[in-house]
């Protein structure tokens, strides 16, 4: 029988559902509470419609859009369209208008009906000015006019509470100027935009010294340095390597001496029997113990002086009062003689100064020339000085008279890494060398071995 063929399929397959995309699915199912079940049916239709959709992207333009530029995709319309402007004036025109608009565009011939006249303004007479007109006219002239309660009010203060004083410019001007927004220009463009200009930033005029120093990045060597040299040259560099090897040893001979000393100085003598660290006992301190000793057992004591009477009180006094007299005479001649050479002392000074000047503009500008020629050498910047360059030079015998057998000497990363110090590139440096970790042994003794008796 057909009919029973057909109703007796599997429950599994009447919940089969097709993907939108063509692919097999299964995502109507009863349970998930295998692992299999969770592994085989996942929905992702939805990343499938994303790819796809990606995919006829590519297929119309070219690419994806998301890796399309925004100036590719985007214009910026500043004109507009004529056409739809049209179609939008023909549209609302042909549309019938709203009831307040065909009330508000009714408009009578009859004029409007004016409000009745008051009895103040009726029983006025003609040429009467008016309460308002009048306190108009006393504020102008500032003669005396009554206020409230019938008070006079003083017309030094109609400008504090009166209306006849105009406002302000800076109330007029209020609410059109930001105080916190910066001050930059701004120019309007014919497209009817506005751009903002960069501000201007000044340079310094600070000089700095590398600017100052004309040394070459490399310096042309001395003729010395060839492999075959000429003698006079030769004999020159080994002059100066000479004289930078002899300053070298006499400034490590005056280091040496120096330290000698502090070493001496902090040397300790040994210890005599029964005196402390640092105390010394001498001969000669022995000798002049037994000298005061005897001194004073032959000291005679000396009788107390007689006090002074009262003329020798007043004779004192009078010496005294002479003695102060005449140091002020003296002093007020210096003064006066001072005063007739205060001129003379002020070009003397004058004089002075202006030298001092312009020896401390000499020895500034011997500097900056010094700098200039020869850079930073010998110079302290920071912890340490800008080295000089060794001379490097080689002796006679080691001279080699052909290329072949020549010897390198220096370091070209040395002699660069001098010249960037020495130009002002980057600061003086001393190399560090890497020092081994030193591991300390710690021993413990264990509890057990500690009472081995």
């Amino acid at each position: 029988m057909p009919t029973s063929k057909s109703s007796s399929k599997p429950a599994s397959q009447a919940k089969l559902s097709k993907s939108s995309l063509g692919a097999p699915a299964q995502h109507n199912q009863s349970t998930r509470k295998g692992k299999r079940a969770w592994r085989k049916n996942i929905n992702i239709e939805d990343v499938e419609e994303g790819l796809e959709g990606m995919r006829a992207e590519e297929r119309v333009i070219g690419k994806p859009l998301q890796k399309t530029k925004d100036e590719d995709l985007f214009v910026v319309d500043v004109q507009g369209d004529e056409q739809v402007r049209k179609s939008l004036a023909s549209r609302f025109s042909s549309r019938t208008p709203l009831t307040s608009t065909k009330i508000l565009s009714e408009r009578s011939a009859v004029p409007a009906v004016f409000s009745r006249p008051s009895n103040a303004t009726s029983k006025r007479k003609a040429g009467q000015l008016s309460y308002e007109e009048k306190a108009r006219l006393l504020k102008i002239a500032k003669r005396p006019r009554r206020g409230p309660f019938n008070s006079i009010l003083d017309p030094s203060e109609y400008e504090a509470g009166s209306g006849m004083v105009g406002l302000s410019e800076a109330v007029k001007s209020s609410g059109t100027h930001d105080a916190w927004a910066p001050e930059v220009a701004m120019d309007v463009l014919p497209d009817g935009m506005e751009t903002v200009q960069k501000k201007v930033i000044k340079p310094p005029t600070v000089k700095y010294t590398r600017d100052i120093i004309q040394v070459p990045a490399i310096v042309e060597p001395h003729q010395g340095t060839s492999y075959n040299p000429p003698v006079e040259a030769h004999h020159e560099l080994i002059l100066k390597a000479y004289e930078a090897e002899e300053k070298r040893l006499r400034d490590a001979e005056k280091l040496a001496e120096v330290k000698k000393k502090m070493e001496d100085s902090y040397m300790v003598e040994p210890l005599e029997e029964g005196l402390a660290a640092g105390m010394k006992l001498a001969e000669k301190v022995l000798v002049e113990d037994d000298e005061a000793e005897e001194e004073k057992e032959e000291r005679v004591v000396k009788s107390v002086p007689d006090r002074k009477t009262a003329s020798q009180k007043n004779k004192a006094k009078r010496l005294l009062a002479e003695k102060r007299a005449l140091a002020e005479r003296a002093e007020h001649k210096r003064m006066i003689a001072s005063i007739s050479n205060a001129k003379i002392m002020r070009r003397s000074t004058a004089r002075l100064l202006s030298e001092q000047e312009k020896k401390h503009l000499e020895r500034r500008l011997a500097l900056e020339e010094k700098v200039r020629k020869q850079g930073l050498v010998g110079q302290k910047l920071g912890k340490h000085k800008v080295p000089q360059g060794e001379v490097e030079v080689q002796l006679g015998e080691d001279l080699s008279e052909s290329l072949r057998g020549l010897k390198p000497e220096g370091n070209l990363f040395k002699d660069r890494f001098l010249s960037l110090q020495q130009r002002a590139l980057i600061e003086p440096r001393v190399r560090v060398l890497p020092k081994k970790r030193r591991l300390r042994i710690v021993e413990y003794e264990k509890h057990a071995w500690k009472r081995f008796q």
